[in-house]
């Protein structure tokens, strides 16, 4: 009797821990072999939109022009034993080439000073012993522009004559760029709209419009006589020969047309 009383309270007991054991084990083992659900990504709105379509092409546009001013510096260089002396020559000298220019014709506004330089010059011949100064050396020059390309060779010539002993050089330019410049812009527009349709047309598809464009200038190539110095004319029916040739307006442009 009491041996079958004990059994079955072992028996209640088993089936009590068997009862907690799969209350515990089952959330567990459903959250092992209970497939996972799957949640697809959606682009949020706002996104950026798709890039335009664009061909991109280059043009250039030249221009050549005939230069119509010149600028030219006429100066004198000077050594006299003292720093006095190379300054009062000097101003002689540079008052007397100013007023050649000016019975040219040339206005005031086209006569600027350039460069004035004083420095001493020294004798290093007796080694071991500090240099001595044996005068002064001055340097002043103008810087003239020709508006009259007529009467350049007579600037120059009249320039030397009157004293100057140095010519820089000789460069040429256009007074009214901005009228060169838009023609070159126009005929590069030209030429990357034609490339753009060649483009276009060999891949079946149109042009819409433009996205971009940008553009460069091109630093003109000047087709000039340069002098290192000069004289003056030995007689009186000879002059300078200066030719002011021609010179290159160059812009290209670079320009993305917008396609379908």
């Amino acid at each position: 009797m009491n041996d079958t009383i004990t059994r079955n309270r072992w028996l209640a007991i088993v089936a009590v821990a068997a009862l907690g054991v799969g209350l515990v084990a089952g959330p567990v083992l459903a959250s092992v072999t209970a497939p996972r659900a799957y949640s697809p990504i959606v682009a949020a709105p706002g996104d950026p939109a798709t890039p335009e379509h664009t061909i991109s092409v280059g043009g250039s546009g030249k221009i050549t022009v005939t230069p119509d001013l010149a600028n030219v510096r006429l100066g004198v260089l000077i050594q006299k034993p003292t720093a006095k002396a190379a300054r009062e020559d000097a101003a002689v000298v540079m008052t007397s080439v100013v007023d050649a220019l000016r019975k040219l014709g040339i206005a005031d506004k086209d006569i600027a000073t350039a460069m004035v330089s004083l420095s001493p010059m020294y004798d290093y011949s007796n080694t071991g012993a500090a240099p001595k100064i044996t005068g002064y050396q001055l340097s002043n020059s103008v810087s003239v522009t020709v508006r009259d390309l007529s009467i350049l060779s007579d600037v120059l010539d009249n320039g030397i004559a009157a004293g100057a002993n140095t010519v820089d050089g000789v460069s040429f330019d256009v007074a009214d760029r901005t009228a060169a410049e838009a023609k070159a812009r126009e005929a590069a527009i030209t030429d990357a709209r034609a490339k753009a349709n060649t483009y276009a047309k060999g891949l079946s598809i149109s042009i819409i419009g433009v996205a971009s464009v940008s553009e460069s200038v091109s630093t003109p190539i000047w087709y000039q006589q340069n002098f290192a110095g000069a004289a003056a004319p030995t007689d009186k029916g000879s002059s300078t020969p200066v030719l002011p040739g021609s010179t290159d307006v160059v812009i290209t442009v670079q320009v993305s047309f917008l396609i379908p």
